[in-house]
């Protein structure tokens, strides 16, 4: 199975996950060199340590439409953990929850596959919340507080989560 992550940040969540799950593959992507750089730093630490990240790959690039990165019915996960707000409305279609992109993803998805979103933005958790559904996706799992909640994901954390939960900030899940 291969899974993606768009906007790796640091790489906290998803070196985690590919730690926690050496039978899987996974892709982490970021369009920031600096930021990447930090995540790359991070999973090569881990992987002289546990020599368990053979299956993690880093791209510096940004996403524009997945069929230049991926086949058809390729992935069985894309994880969005933090993304930026993009808070004007001006910028909406920016957004990484934006109906035509969360189109573009089911393309990439295997039948079954999921698309995760994690923020600690409430105006982008409910703009995302009437995308989900402009686009025509199924709501498997949701909260507006993942860390009093009983989701398996909560397991794995960013770095924004780590930082805003523990100020008391409620992540939004869905």
């Amino acid at each position: 199975e291969l899974f993606l992550e768009i906007g790796c940040g640091k790489g906290q969540f998803i070196t985690s996950k590919a730690m926690d799950h050496p039978e899987a593959d996974f892709i982490a992507i970021e369009g920031q060199e600096t930021v990447i750089l930090r995540a790359l730093e991070k999973a090569k630490e881990l992987d002289e340590d546990t020599g368990r990240l053979s299956n993690l790959r880093f791209v510096l690039t940004f996403v524009h439409s997945m069929d230049e990165l991926f086949y058809e019915n390729q992935l069985s996960g894309i994880y969005l953990n933090f993304s930026d707000p993009w808070p004007k409305a001006r910028h909406e279609k920016r957004r990484l929850t934006y109906r035509d992109r969360l189109r573009d993803y089911a393309w990439a998805l295997k039948p079954g596959g999921f698309v995760e979103v994690k923020t600690d933005n409430d105006a982008l958790y409910d703009f995302t919340l009437e995308e989900i559904e402009a686009a025509g996706y199924q709501i498997t799992e949701q909260t507006r507080d993942l860390h009093s909640s009983s989701f398996e994901s909560k397991n794995t954390t960013t770095e924004y989560e780590d930082k805003f939960s523990g100020r008391g900030k409620n992540i939004n899940y869905v």
